[in-house]
């Protein structure tokens, strides 16, 4: 027996166990405490916690107390992530309606999201340049990659250093293509798309936090293709929209929600500063949502 308390990082939870990785690297499988149960604490992959009954020879120990988060993400259960980047694929077609529910959801939970265009080796440029406009536009950083030939992941890895980062987007896009392409030793087992379906097989199982490097973080969580925005309040949909935010309260009616309205700063922008596919999707999302 070593020292009786340590200080770690919630890196995998299976089945009541979690795997805490120590700052020296090794990692130690710990079980809650009663107390969590008791006052329903759910500990989450991610959580920086304290570990008691420390045995330094079998690696195990009980979580004692979950350090303060700065933030918990609901789906996938996850805290303290710096980022997230959402990946969507050129092939067979970006989709766009998803991609917003995405960023949107990652906004409503206060996480800065970073796009990330897979598979540019299966097209020509012109495909997915429309794609970068609109999101550019938006105010969101843009990435154009290949899992196949490393195009842009030079760029990619650069944006993840030293951050805990969460990989968003529908199955079948290549986020475990991306991670095993950065990090060959990883394995992850990938789905590629089922031919039949064409939708992605889903292939990660469990959140898990995985280590890249000193302080640098993956969340390899399960694929998911249904992101409901329709539980958002209609008068909150448009500060999701980062590039409305220059122009919100400008417009002649206080409660201006930017659809019929007339002297409407947001409108006057569609076409020059909001990209007409993104002004017609928050209307599409405006009826939607309840």
């Amino acid at each position: 027996m070593g020292t009786n308390m340590l200080t770690g990082r919630i890196i995998k939870g299976v089945g009541g166990n979690y795997t805490v990785t120590a700052p020296d690297g090794r990692d130690f499988v710990c079980q809650a405490r009663g107390l969590f149960r008791k006052h329903e604490i759910t500990p989450l992959v991610g959580d920086l916690v304290e570990i008691s009954n420390v045995d330094e020879t079998q690696l195990t120990g009980y979580l004692h107390q979950i350090l303060p988060r700065t933030n918990e993400l609901v789906r996938p259960r996850v805290a303290n992530v710096d980022q997230a980047v959402v990946v969507c694929a050129v092939r067979p077609v970006v989709n766009l309606p998803m991609l917003d529910a995405f960023l949107i959801n990652c906004q409503m939970q206060g996480v800065k999201s970073i796009l990330c265009i897979n598979k540019i080796d299966l097209c020509d440029a012109e495909s997915y340049a429309e794609v970068a406009q609109i999101y550019t536009m938006a105010g969101y950083q843009t990435l154009a990659v290949s899992a196949e030939t490393g195009a842009g992941m030079d760029e990619l890895n650069a944006v993840l250093a030293g951050k805990t980062t969460i990989f968003a987007g529908p199955s079948g896009v290549g986020k475990s293509s991306i991670l095993n392409h950065l990090h060959p030793d990883l394995g992850l087992t990938t789905g590629g798309l089922s031919e039949k379906i064409g939708r992605g097989k889903h292939t990660t199982r469990h959140t898990q936090l995985i280590k890249l490097g000193q302080g640098t973080y993956v969340v390899d969580s399960p694929g998911f293709t249904n992101i409901s925005i329709d539980k958002i309040p209609k008068a909150d949909l448009q500060h999701y929209y980062p590039e409305f935010a220059p122009y919100l309260g400008s417009c002649f009616f206080a409660k201006c929600a930017h659809l019929q309205e007339p002297d409407c700063a947001v409108k006057e922008q569609v076409g020059k500063t909001i990209h007409p596919r993104r002004y017609g999707q928050y209307k599409n999302f405006m009826e939607a949502v309840k």
